[in-house]
C-alpha cells in the first residue's frame, strides 16, 4: 500500500496563487452536491469525524473506509499529522470532504464537523437565496414599490449572510446590527428610488441597471457596519507560523476593502450583462407570450453566472491576507521589533468573506 502524508483540513490547491484558489471554491460549490441525499451526507460526516481522530485510514472498500484504532484508543484525536492511506482511499476521501464542504444543510449545521471552515457555510447561504433575490430585483425594477421591497429584501438577506460570516473573535452588540442594517437598508433604497427616478426619460436599458448601482453602493455600507468591531478594535494578526502578535485596524480595513471588492464583482456580471440578454430577448415574439417566466427565467440564468462568479470574486484576494509589518500601526510595528527585531516582515490575518 502505498503511502503519503495528507491533510484532512488544507486544502488541495496553492492558495497563494489565484488559480489554486480558483479550484479550491469552485470545489467547495459544486452544485451537483445539494441533489444528494441525507443519507449520504451523513455517512461522509460521520466519515470525516472518525477520521479526523485518527493517524492511519485503510480501505476496505471503494466506498467505505474504516480506521484501525478505535476512537477511545486513539492518542491523536484532535491532532492527526499524518494521514496513511492507499490512491483509491485519498481519492474517495477527498470527495467525501468535499460533501461535507459543499452540501451544508439545516439538518448538518447544528453538527458541522470541526474543519468546516466559514466559506462553505457562507456558500451554503449566499448561492441559493442570492440567485433567488437578484434575478427578481432585475425583474421588478419598473416601479418604486417593487424596488423598495425587493431592496429590502436583498438587504435583509445580506445584512443575515454578512453577520454569520463576521469575524467572530470580534462581538458585535444588537444595537450596532440594528444601526448596520438601517443604515445599508436606507443606502440601497435611497440610491435605487433616487435613481429610479432619475431614469425615467433615460434608455430602458440604464433603468434596468439601476438595481446592480443600489446593490453595489449597499454593499459598501452593509459590509464595514456590520463588522465595524473590527475596525474598530482591529483584528488578530499573525506570523507566518500562527503566533499572534497583536491586533491591527489597518488589517481589518485592508480585509473589509477585499471583501467589498469581491462582493461587489459577484454580483457585477449577472447584473450588467443580464440586463441586456433580456432587453433584447423581451423583443422576441415567443417571450412575449410568455411574461409570466420572465421572472423564473431571470432567476435561472442569473443563477448560471453565480455559479461560476461566486467562486471567481471570492478568488480575487487571498483567505489568508498579508500585510508589510511597516504599514500596520506605529505601536503595533514597535512591539513586533521590540519582541522578534527585524526577523518579521510580514503579518497574516484572514480576510473574512
Amino acid at each position: 500500500m502505498a503511502s503519503s502524508s495528507f491533510d484532512i483540513d488544507a486544502p488541495r490547491w496553492d492558495q497563494s496563487t489565484f488559480m489554486g484558489r480558483l479550484k479550491h471554491f469552485f470545489n467547495i460549490t459544486d452544485p451537483r452536491t445539494a441533489l444528494l441525499p441525507d443519507a449520504r451526507l451523513d455517512e461522509a460526516k460521520a466519515l470525516v469525524e472518525s477520521c479526523r481522530c485518527h493517524n492511519e485510514i485503510a480501505v476496505k472498500h471503494p466506498y467505505l473506509f474504516y480506521c484501525h484504532v478505535p476512537a477511545p484508543e486513539c492518542a491523536l484525536v484532535g491532532s492527526c499529522p499524518d494521514f496513511r492511506f492507499s490512491n483509491i482511499g485519498a481519492g474517495r476521501l477527498l470527495q467525501t470532504i468535499v460533501l461535507i464542504n459543499a452540501a451544508l444543510d439545516t439538518k448538518l449545521a447544528g453538527s458541522v464537523p470541526p474543519g468546516t471552515t466559514e466559506e462553505q457555510l457562507f456558500y451554503a447561504k449566499k448561492l441559493p437565496g442570492g440567485m433567488a433575490i437578484t434575478g427578481f430585483m432585475l425583474q421588478f425594477y419598473r416601479t418604486v414599490p417593487a424596488v423598495v421591497f425587493w431592496q429590502w429584501v436583498n438587504q435583509s438577506f445580506n445584512a443575515l449572510v454578512n453577520y454569520t460570516n463576521r469575524n467572530a473573535a470580534s462581538p458585535i452588540t444588537p444595537k450596532q446590527i440594528g444601526v448596520a442594517y438601517v443604515t445599508a437598508t436606507s443606502t440601497a433604497l435611497a440610491t435605487a428610488v433616487g435613481l429610479n427616478l432619475y431614469t425615467k426619460k433615460a434608455p430602458p436599458l440604464v433603468a434596468r441597471w439601476v438595481p446592480f448601482a443600489a446593490v453595489a453602493a449597499a454593499n459598501c455600507v452593509n459590509i464595514p457596519m456590520m463588522r465595524q468591531q473590527e475596525i474598530l478594535n482591529g483584528i488578530a494578526v499573525t506570523d507566518e507560523n500562527g503566533n499572534k502578535l497583536g491586533q491591527s485596524k489597518k488589517a481589518a480595513v485592508k480585509g473589509i476593502t477585499q471583501v467589498v471588492i469581491s462582493r461587489i464583482t459577484m454580483a457585477a456580471p449577472g447584473m450588467i450583462i443580464m440586463p441586456i440578454i433580456m432587453q433584447r430577448m423581451e423583443k422576441q415574439k415567443f417571450m412575449q407570450k410568455i411574461t409570466f417566466l420572465h421572472g423564473p427565467i431571470q432567476v435561472m440564468m442569473v443563477g448560471v453566472f453565480l455559479i461560476f462568479m461566486v467562486p471567481a470574486a471570492c478568488s480575487l484576494f487571498p483567505q489568508q491576507c498579508s500585510m508589510a509589518v511597516s504599514k500596520l500601526e506605529p505601536e503595533l510595528r514597535e512591539s513586533i521589533a521590540s519582541q522578534y527585531g527585524d526577523k518579521i516582515k510580514y503579518v497574516y490575518f484572514n480576510k473574512g468573506l
